[in-house]
C-alpha cells in the first residue's frame, strides 16, 4: 500500500459510483491517494476487481461492490453495505454514465429510458440514500459528473444532451436544498475525455482530457475550505480539436 504526499482525507469516506473503469476510476484512485476510504460500484465484474486491486496498493479502507445504480433496491443495499464497511459517506461522487448518441428520430423509447436512467435517475437514487447520513452528521460534499453537453447542443446529442442538463439541473436545486445542512453540490463538466466511453467517434489523444484531470478537480472541490462553495468546475482541453 502507498499513498503518495499528503493525507488531507483520511477521515473521509467516498462512494464513487460507476468507479470500476475510466473517470470514476482514476477519481477513486486520486481520493484513496489523499487518504479516503473509498468505496466504489459498477456493473462489470471483472473492470471492477482490477479496480479493486489497484485501490489495494493505497488503502486498506476500500469497498467495491456489484450494482445497478439505476434500481432503487440494489442503490439501498449498496449504500447499506458501504457504510456498515467503512462508516458514513462524507463524499458521494455521482459519476456512472453511458453514452447514445444518434439522431433523436433513431433512437428508441429503450434507447431514451437506458441513457436517463443511468446518466439522472441514478444520481437521484444514490443522493437519495446517501443525503440522510449526510444530514445527521452536519456536512459532506455530492460531486455530480455532468458534461459541456450539458451546457452546449449538437447533432445525435439529444439523449445524451438532456440526461445531462437534467444533471445541471438536479443539481442545483440540490445545492440549495442542502447547503443550509452545510452539505455542498458541485457539478463537474469536463469535456471530450480519453476514456473507453462510448463517445462520438475516434479522439485525438493530444486534444482531449484525461480522466486523471476529471480526478484532480474532484479533488479540489473535497478539500476545499469549509466556508468554500465551488458548484461548478468546466474542464476543456487546451488544444480545439
Amino acid at each position: 500500500m502507498t499513498q503518495s504526499g499528503s493525507s488531507p482525507l483520511t477521515a473521509a469516506v467516498a462512494l464513487v459510483t460507476g468507479g470500476s473503469r475510466g473517470i470514476g476510476r482514476a477519481i477513486a484512485l486520486r481520493l484513496a491517494e489523499m487518504g479516503a476510504s473509498v468505496a466504489i460500484c459498477g456493473r462489470d465484474a471483472k473492470a471492477l476487481a482490477a479496480t479493486t486491486a489497484d485501490l489495494k496498493m493505497r488503502t486498506e479502507r476500500l469497498f467495491s461492490h456489484a450494482a445497478d445504480v439505476t434500481s432503487s433496491a440494489e442503490v439501498i443495499s449498496l449504500v447499506e453495505a458501504a457504510q456498515q464497511a467503512l462508516g458514513s459517506i462524507s463524499i458521494l461522487v455521482n459519476n456512472a454514465g453511458i453514452g447514445g448518441f444518434g439522431p433523436v428520430q433513431e433512437k428508441s423509447e429503450e434507447d431514451w429510458d437506458k441513457v436517463l436512467d443511468t446518466n439522472l435517475k441514478s444520481l437521484f437514487l444514490v443522493s437519495h440514500a446517501v443525503v440522510p447520513s449526510m444530514i445527521r452528521r452536519g456536512g459532506g460534499d455530492i460531486v455530480n459528473i455532468a458534461s459541456l453537453a450539458g451546457r452546449n447542443t449538437f447533432a445525435g446529442g439529444g439523449l445524451y444532451c438532456a440526461s445531462k442538463w437534467g444533471v445541471y439541473g438536479l443539481s442545483g436545486c440540490m445545492a440549495e436544498d442542502l447547503r443550509e445542512h452545510g452539505i455542498r453540490v458541485s457539478v463537474v463538466a469536463p469535456g471530450s475525455v480519453a476514456t473507453d466511453f462510448g463517445g462520438r467517434g475516434p479522439k485525438d489523444s493530444t486534444k482531449v482530457l484525461r480522466a486523471e484531470d476529471v480526478a484532480h478537480a474532484v479533488a479540489m472541490i473535497v478539500t476545499q475550505g469549509p466556508q468554500s462553495f465551488v458548484s461548478e468546475v468546466q474542464l476543456r482541453p487546451l488544444r480545439k480539436s
